[in-house]
């Protein structure tokens, strides 16, 4: 079962982001602060979740949270500051966004930078320990889905309503046929193989 609280901090903030290794679309992170009582029984990692699970819980996480707040960072952001330092801002953004303020922040993941002093531990596999953490995947999750399915109606050649923007064998075939687009990482290795002009 997962833990409900890190610290003994009354609002404590958990944060998680989904979209770190796509090829394509926004990292999109997630923050969410959660009544000392809540309990789920199917609440966990989203990784670990089926679609249809997330689809249930993430109602359930924004009605019942303190507070929640999602964040989008676009291709344009992560291809300037890099991945990492995108999906840190995109979590601090939502952080910063929450009322009442979090007095302690519990991150998924070993990479974090301090947000206006607030304290914070960094957890590795977080999601799948405390609820907080568990509840911000499935939204950055969730959300970020939503966003993959809009985009997808403008270039449905790339299929990102099945994947999502990540590197699957169909998505860069797609790339190499159509070129990229305003919505690709250009800092992504978006080919296996560099392509080389025979001489």
């Amino acid at each position: 079962m997962l833990l409900t609280k890190f610290s003994s901090h009354e609002f404590e903030a958990g944060t998680d982001e989904a979209g770190r290794g796509c090829l394509a679309g926004p990292v999109t992170a997630a923050a969410v602060i959660l009544p000392f009582d809540f309990q789920h029984s199917l609440l966990n990692d989203s990784k670990k979740l089926s679609e249809k699970t997330r689809e249930l819980l993430r109602p359930i996480i924004e009605e019942t949270a303190i507070s929640f707040q999602v964040t989008h960072l676009e291709p344009l952001i992560i291809d300037k500051i890099n991945i990492l330092n995108a999906s840190i801002k995109a979590m601090q953004e939502s952080i910063i966004q929450l009322t009442p303020t979090p007095n302690y922040i519990i991150v998924d993941g070993n990479r974090f930078k301090p947000v206006n002093d607030i304290p914070y531990s960094c957890i590795v596999k977080g999601d799948s320990k405390y609820l907080s953490i568990a509840a911000a995947s499935v939204l950055a999750k969730t959300y970020r889905d939503d966003y993959m399915n809009k985009i997808h109606e403008e270039y449905p050649m790339y299929n990102w309503k099945k994947n999502k923007g990540y590197p699957t064998e169909e998505h860069r075939e797609a790339i190499k046929k159509y070129g990229t687009t305003k919505y690709h990482r250009m800092s992504f290795r978006l080919l296996p193989e560099q392509l080389t002009l025979e001489l």
